[in-house]
């Protein structure tokens, strides 16, 4: 799969998503104000976003070759980009 293939995909898959979970800004706005709780400090839907591209980056250091990893690393990419200009 080549980039532009790979990102076509993960929009695919960001879309599919809000279809589930609503729209991501809402959705890593009400993640943000759980983490806030749990971690005692306040978490943005920016750093919701970077901490979950965090994590697939950690998971592709085992498997670098894992698309389904990239390709959530890509959908949380944009996602950020959502929701740091909100």
């Amino acid at each position: 799969m080549n980039g532009a293939m790979l990102l076509q995909h993960a929009a695919g898959v960001v879309e599919h998503r809000e279809g589930i979970y609503g729209p991501p800004a809402t959705l890593f706005t009400h993640i943000a104000a759980r983490w806030s709780l749990v971690l005692g400090m306040t978490v943005t839907p920016a750093q919701v976003a970077l901490c979950l591209i965090d994590l697939k980056l950690a998971r592709l250091t085992r498997d670098p070759s894992h698309l389904d990893s990239i390709v959530d690393v890509a959908g949380y990419a944009a996602i950020l980009s959502e929701v740091a200009h909100a």
